[in-house]
Parts: structure tokens; C-alpha cells; sequence
């Protein structure tokens, strides 16, 4: 009953209280609240409040933080890790860090997986990394020169709301991909054969900066990617030794030369809705292969992406949207 529990609670607090010299019972809500006071101090000197940004990449998702006050990232690799975990974090498929810039760009970009390895670049993340810096600074539609650990890379926010990339020429070397896999033409190499898990798939490796490996068929046959076991397969190719730095990996279906589907599994992130590099990875090696346009459209789940190889320039322009989900603050 509740008269009950009032006795059983006035019980309680007698017996935490203190007798005076006057033998009267000293009120014992200046320890309980001492205590208290002791253990929010503990948790505020172990713990800092980081402000930070959500954003999204046809469901490609970060976490955005502006660390333009510093030179390197403000969060360590286990701490990204941690804030990434969709259960007992935020929740994303990495940590973006927008950074001072370095020569003469406008900033710097690095960025943590969601399991705390760091990537080259990301297509689908620089896209939300330009998103969010003219966001936060009120800044007008205008084009962004990044550096990054891929080179500069200069994605551009247009009137419509989507985001071009100039994502720079692709490197089609086979040892600088890198992969140990035997050039077909030339020193590229193009639908070379690999055994993994007991299925023959034929792959063209591309880097973007960071390591592609794409196949268009499996076992002779041209991929449906609705019938594709990504789980049983990507991990596997990811980490094959014939890829020294492991590898993503883009399976694709062809509808028509003009368009395609992709499925990915990104190197430490695993399965992802969308990939910006590996879409451009994609039109690379459909070229090469002979199946694609230079420009085609790239279906990813989370969405599509334009990609145009231009021959004028030998470089890769990739457009999609970024877009801002929410923003708050994290104990880290």
C-alpha cells in the first residue's frame, strides 16, 4: 500500500541519517545529494559533450563534425567505432571530420568506418561533407576544392539540390589498385578470373583513390544482384589476399548500357545502401568490359547516381543528392 511504502521509505531514511549530540536525527538529504553531486562531477571529468551532424547519402549515413579548430581528428578510431554502433550509438556507416584545409584548398577531409579503419575517401560522404559545411557557414550553391587522402576531390552543390563531383581520373594500374591479380590489358586488370568460395568471378579492379574490385558475372553467368548472397560473398572477396589493402566490391546487374543495378560491400563497412566511389568503380570497368556508356546510371538500394567518365578529360563526374537527417549532441 502506499502508506506502506511511505513508512518503509521514512524507515530507510532514518537509518541513513546521523544522531546530533542532542540525540535528534539529522536529515540525511545533504549526504544522498553530496553523493550525488560526486558522481555527476565523475561523469562529466571522464566524459566530453560532442556536437555533431547527421547526414545522408541515398542512405549512405555519417556523422558530420566540424574540426576546422584542429589540424587532426577530435575523436580516436575507437571512439568513432563506438558513436557508429546503430544499438549503443548514433548510428552510421562512418565519421566525417571536416578539417582545416591543406595548401590551397578550402578544407581538409578525413573520415573513420564504422569500424574504426580509415578509408581513402567517400563518394557518397563527400557529397554530405559539401552539404554540410554550406550548410553550417549559410554558404550559397558553389563548388568546394577538398583535399583528402585520395587527392583533391571537387564536388559542386547545384541549383536543383543534388551534388557533382569532379572525382578526378581513375587509377587503372593493377599493383597501384592495389591487387595482386594478373593484368589482362595491359597493366589493368579486366575480367580476370577468381575463385572465391568455390564460385569463378570475373573481376575488373579500378581505384578511386581507395581499391574497387567490379564483376558483372559470376560462374559465366550475368549477375541478378536480387539473387546474389552479398553476405555469403562480400566478406570474402574484401579480404582476399590477391587484394593487399582488401577491396570493396560492386556487383552489378545490366539493364541497359545505359543503366545499371549495384550492390556493394564496402571495405569496413560491409553491406551499405549506396557507394559513391563504387559506382564510379562501376562505370569504369562496364567501359573497359565494353557493356556500359560513358554515362549511365548507377541504381544503388538506397537510390540512383549519375556517372559520366568523360573522354575529354579522362575524368569521373558523379551527381546525387546529401541531405541532413538531424543534429544533437553525444557523450564521447
Amino acid at each position: 500500500s502506499i502508506a506502506a511504502a511511505n513508512s518503509s521509505t521514512m524507515q530507510t531514511s532514518r537509518s541513513l541519517g546521523q544522531c546530533s549530540t542532542s540525540g535528534r536525527v539529522a536529515a540525511p538529504t545533504r549526504i544522498v545529494s553530496r553523493r550525488v553531486r560526486a558522481v555527476q562531477a565523475s561523469a562529466t571529468a571522464t566524459h566530453k559533450d560532442l556536437k555533431f551532424w547527421k547526414y545522408q547519402g541515398l542512405g549512405n549515413d555519417f556523422i558530420l563534425v566540424d574540426n576546422r579548430h584542429a589540424k587532426d581528428p577530435i575523436l580516436t578510431p575507437q571512439q568513432a567505432a563506438k558513436i557508429c554502433d546503430r544499438n549503443f550509438g548514433i548510428g552510421g556507416d562512418g565519421v566525417i571530420f571536416a578539417l582545416p584545409p591543406t595548401g590551397a584548398t578550402d578544407l581538409t577531409m578525413r573520415i573513420y568506418n564504422s569500424d574504426g579503419s580509415e578509408p581513402e575517401m567517400c563518394g557518397n560522404g563527400i557529397r554530405c561533407l559539401a552539404r554540410f559545411v554550406a550548410d553550417i557557414d549559410k554558404a550559397t550553391p558553389r563548388k568546394y576544392k577538398i583535399h583528402t587522402l585520395a587527392g583533391l576531390i571537387q564536388p559542386e552543390l547545384l541549383a536543383n539540390g543534388q551534388v557533382k563531383v569532379d572525382m578526378g581520373e581513375p587509377i587503372l594500374d593493377g599493383p597501384k589498385v592495389p591487387t595482386t591479380l594478373k593484368p589482362t590489358q595491359g597493366n589493368t586488370v579486366v575480367e580476370q578470373e577468381l575463385v572465391v568460395d568455390g564460385h569463378k568471378i570475373k573481376f575488373t579492379c579500378v581505384s578511386m583513390g581507395n581499391p574497387h574490385a567490379v564483376t558483372y558475372s559470376i560462374d559465366g553467368k550475368p549477375i541478378k544482384v536480387d539473387e546474389l548472397d552479398l553476405f555469403g560473398l562480400g566478406p570474402k572477396c574484401e579480404k582476399n589476399a590477391v587484394f593487399p589493402a582488401k577491396t570493396n566490391t560492386e556487383f552489378v546487374e545490366i539493364l541497359t548500357r545505359s543503366h545499371v543495378r549495384m550492390v556493394v560491400w564496402e571495405r569496413g563497412a560491409g553491406r551499405t545502401l549506396a557507394c559513391g566511389t563504387g559506382a564510379c568503380a562501376t562505370v569504369v570497368a562496364g567501359v573497359l568490359e565494353g557493356k556500359t556508356d560513358r554515362n549511365c546510371r548507377v541504381d544503388l538500394p538506397g537510390g540512383p547516381l549519375q556517372i559520366e567518365w568523360r573522354e575529354s578529360d579522362n575524368h569521373i563526374y558523379m551527381t546525387g543528392p546529401a541531405e541532413l537527417v538531424f543534429a544533437g549532441s553525444v557523450a564521447v
